[in-house]
């Protein structure tokens, strides 16, 4: 019989890294990671964009530090980040997510938009997705069940079902160093799987969020699309869309310097807007 599991009642206390400058004329960017990602993936970009502003990149529940939990709806998970925000005294701020953490960020626009200054999504739709990702659970299980010593090994292991090698380097990232020597998964791999289903469905919420929203789509991504897109126009009726040429869903990680650009000229001109209108 299958095992079933009731969702975490309370919020998960995240972790997070917590930088830059305490400029008090720019509000905070919250950074949401994707499916299987952490806020460690980000610290190239929080470099960039903490000279001008604070920013806090968070480790989703079942993700990089933070604790595991059953449960992963987006109306929990953007109640970790919401619980995450009172607990810094964070009233106000800007939020950007990626893939899984877009859906995130859209849920906490949608269930707080008082909160939320402005939203950038990163190739992401406000809408439900087929499965996808059988061989990257399958790679992961064959890590737990192989031990390996090495990152190496680790990659072979990997190689048995994730043939694209920078996709098996990104999961490579959720490894550490166990008690015996041997790399382990710090993701909470079981909780992730059970909840699968609500990963791939559509935010959470039932309001459209009208502030500001970019999108930044990788120019050869099929995860946006034109008929999502009207879709998630009707989420975010004030979205803007820009591609970024040359990039896929990993848009960020493709072209780092396009992708921070767009980013930090868009807040420049929240902000700036904010300045004439007071």
């Amino acid at each position: 019989m299958e095992a079933q599991h009731q969702e975490t009642s309370q919020y998960v206390s995240l972790q997070y890294l917590d930088v830059g400058t305490s400029n008090a004329d720019a509000l905070p960017l919250i950074v949401i990671h994707g499916l299987l990602g952490s806020a460690d993936n980000w610290r190239s970009h929080i470099k960039a964009w903490q000279q001008t502003r604070r920013v806090i990149a968070v480790d989703l529940r079942n993700h990089g530090r933070s604790p595991h939990a059953w449960g992963m709806s987006y109306a929990a998970m953007a109640g970790d980040v919401l619980a995450l925000l009172d607990q810094l005294e964070i009233e106000r701020a800007h939020v950007l997510g990626h893939s899984m953490g877009g859906k995130v960020a859209i849920s906490v626009a949608r269930q707080a938009p008082g909160r939320v200054a402005s939203l950038i999504v990163a190739d992401i739709a406000a809408v439900a997705y087929e499965h996808g990702h059988d061989a990257v659970f399958a790679g992961l299980r064959r890590l737990e069940e192989g031990r390996p010593k090495n990152r190496r090994e680790a990659d072979d292991l990997l190689a048995e079902h994730v043939e694209e090698r920078a996709t098996r380097l990104f999961l490579a990232t959720n490894l550490e160093r166990g008690g015996e020597n041997t790399l382990e998964l710090r993701i909470g791999l079981d909780q992730i799987e059970a909840g699968y289903e609500d990963i791939i469905a559509p935010p959470a919420g039932s309001q459209p969020y009208t502030g500001p929203t970019l999108l930044l789509r990788g120019a050869n991504s099929h995860y946006v699309n034109q008929d999502n897109l009207e879709t998630t126009r009707n989420v975010l009726p004030s979205l803007r869309v820009v591609a970024l040429k040359n990039a896929g869903h990993w848009l960020h990680a493709e072209q780092p310097e396009a992708f921070q650009e767009a980013v930090r000229l868009f807040l420049d001109a929240q902000e700036n807007s904010d300045s004439a209108g007071k």
